[in-house]
């Protein structure tokens, strides 16, 4: 919010269409790629109930048009049915759960499946 407020006040001098915004009160960040990653996620937004995209990166938004038990609901399916995943794939790594979106190419090697 703080990042926000100095973009409100640099905002007030831009026309709308050049405004930006990086935070909103309504945004409720729930899901990142690690516990420590700040970097990027997803956030349900309490106003309209679906999923949204940030990064600190400026990343496109992408189109989540999903809300979060929509998402959690899709996320156990490919849980329990992992070769039918089709978003993203689960294994394990060293006995840790990860998403093949999430790790680097180089430990692909060291995917194991979830199940036997």
């Amino acid at each position: 919010m703080a990042a926000q407020a100095q973009e409100d006040t640099l905002n007030s001098g831009r026309p709308e269409e050049e405004r930006v915004t990086v935070w909103q009160a309504t945004w409720v960040p729930v899901i990142a790629l690690g516990p420590a990653d700040d970097t990027s996620g997803l956030y349900p937004d309490a106003a309209t109930g679906f999923l949204g995209r940030w990064s600190r990166y400026n990343e496109a938004p992408g189109e989540e048009c999903d809300t979060l038990v929509t998402y959690l609901e899709e996320m156990a399916d490919m849980l329990e049915s992992p070769t039918l995943a089709a978003r993203d794939k689960p294994r394990l790594i060293g006995g840790t759960l990860v998403w093949l979106s999430s790790i680097d190419p180089m430990r692909e090697d060291r995917w194991q499946p979830l199940t036997d």
